[in-house]
């Protein structure tokens, strides 16, 4: 399970100052855009993607699980452009 892509990618709006774009392939990117980039607030469900790309990329969870999670955090914050 570790490294798996997910189904399909998730597109999220990475500045909202220019509109720039970026897309979600795999848990390992999504814990990197919630670690390095995210400009939302560090809320229980940001804190639980986290958790949930860790347990993908450790293979304890599927890529589908980090992927809801994901889309979670980033509906709630306001930048997902497409699920």
């Amino acid at each position: 399970m570790a490294n798996e892509k997910f189904d399909q990618p998730v597109m999220v709006v990475a500045d909202p100052a220019s509109g720039g774009q970026e897309t979600i392939g795999d848990a390992a990117a999504g814990l990197d855009f919630l670690l390095k980039r995210w400009r939302g607030k560090r809320s229980e469900k940001y804190r639980a993607a986290i958790q949930a790309c860790s347990d993908t990329n450790s293979g304890r969870r599927p890529a589908s699980f980090a992927r809801k999670a994901f889309i979670v955090v980033a509906r709630e914050a306001a930048i997902l452009v497409t699920p």
